[in-house]
């Protein structure tokens, strides 16, 4: 096993088997992959009262295991009297391995096995629908599970949701004409010095998508300005580059049992083409992942046709998109609601991408009234569950980091040339 990214990834068994050991954690046996007769232990945790139809969670990624990462998630969502759903995807923490300890295939690891391992849970848990809500990339496992197994749906939560592999070049598209070209009145200013700092050689082309998806999220508009206005004056090139590392770094990283994408990020490069061919363009999404992209399978495919499935889901749909979020941004929300039967929009303001991850009570609250039948009255209630809630998580953290590294680039000299 020896290391990936740089990180000692030898398996833990003993913090592995207390984990599984907890009450609300389960496993259904299921097979290494459909021509292979090995089978492994998938894990899922199941936690607040028992009901015929639970709220199964999907988190972004590839990567973010599920049973340690979001505990305090299911005890709010508890506490809301939700009966919660949580699966640890093949590949990933307690669900990372086969009966040898040996880690998964890459051809274990495809989206069609992941959708059809949460069918196999709820299955388990002899459950007949759910109300399934996918952040990210889990909402495009959570259509994945519509397109395959319809009859299993009884509403929809989409938070920040992927559409297709096609996603980067409407977000590449979208942000050039913002941050870029400057065609929207209050983003011309940004647009102007930015052309400046990448033709000065302050900045880095390839880095401008990154650092402007990172600093946006944090504030929107005032905050990525103070920092093009200090890197204006010769300062800002720590905080910037710090935001540059930033916006990678979850899929570098390597924690077990939290963030594990080495193994899945093969699901990523090859089927949902996060880096099929760099245009070189600025504000080109696929940038900051190329050198990422030679350790993983190239793209091949994308396995649904999502966008000609949506008219065909007759159920319930609430899409969630954050004011600031540039990684799956608001026009591919508005696509796929103009697409569904019965689907809303829900616009939350002061929110960048995952709703789930940067202010899960709204994320709860939305999913309970989508289970309570009130999906439609949720675009009305868009402000109070932005501002009335109190929002939790490490995304309040970062953008403390971010004002203060941004008051201390004031005191710094001056810098001349690459650090």
């Amino acid at each position: 096993m020896g290391r990936r990214f740089g990180v000692n990834t030898e398996y833990s068994a003993g913090l592995g088997a207390k984990l599984a050991a907890w009450p609300e954690v389960h496993s259904v046996r299921r097979p290494v992959a459909p021509a292979v007769h090995r089978e492994f232990d998938l894990h899922y945790v199941r936690t607040g009262p028992r009901t015929d139809r639970p709220v199964l969670v999907i988190p972004g990624g590839p990567g973010p295991a599920s049973v340690v990462p979001y505990r305090s998630l299911r005890a709010d969502a508890t506490a809301l009297g939700l009966d919660v759903l949580m699966v640890e995807h093949r590949g990933v923490g307690l669900s990372r391995q086969d009966d040898d300890g040996i880690d998964l295939p890459l051809d274990a690891l495809t989206i069609d096995q992941v959708v059809e391992d949460l069918a196999a849970v709820l299955d388990d848990c002899g459950v007949g629908q759910a109300v399934v809500c996918g952040s990210s990339y889990g909402a495009y496992l959570a259509q994945g599970l519509a397109v395959r197994h319809p009859e299993r749906i009884a509403a929809m939560v989409l938070d920040s949701p992927v559409l297709s592999a096609h996603d980067p070049d409407t977000v590449g598209e979208y942000l050039r004409r913002l941050f870029w070209e400057g065609e929207e009145p209050h983003t011309a200013d940004i647009a102007r010095k930015l052309r400046r700092l990448v033709a000065e050689g302050v900045v880095e082309l390839e880095e401008i998508v990154t650092v402007v998806q990172v600093a946006y999220a944090f504030g929107g508009i005032q905050p990525l300005g103070r920092l093009l206005d200090l890197l204006c004056s010769g300062r800002g090139r720590r905080t910037w580059r710090w935001l540059a590392r930033l916006g990678v770094w979850k899929a570098e990283r390597f924690k077990r049992y939290a963030m594990e994408f080495d193994l899945v990020g093969a699901i990523a490069f090859r089927e949902l083409g996060l880096c099929p061919a760099p245009d070189g363009r600025a504000f080109d999404p696929n940038l900051p992942f190329a050198e990422l992209a030679e350790r993983f399978p190239p793209f091949e495919g994308e396995p649904y046709d999502l966008q000609s499935a949506l008219p065909g889901f007759n159920w319930p749909t609430v899409v969630i998109s954050g004011e600031w979020d540039l990684r799956t941004p608001r026009p591919i929300a508005e696509l796929i609601v103009e697409s569904l039967p019965d689907g809303v929009l829900v616009p939350l303001t002061g929110i960048g991408h995952s709703i789930l991850d940067s202010h899960p009570l709204a994320f709860l609250h939305a999913a309970d009234a989508v289970l309570r039948g009130h999906h439609r009255r949720l675009p009305a209630l868009a402000g109070s569950l932005s501002d009335d809630l109190p929002r939790r998580g490490p995304h309040r953290l970062l953008r403390r980091i971010f004002d203060v590294r941004l008051a201390a680039e004031h005191l710094l000299p001056r810098l001349r040339g690459d650090l």
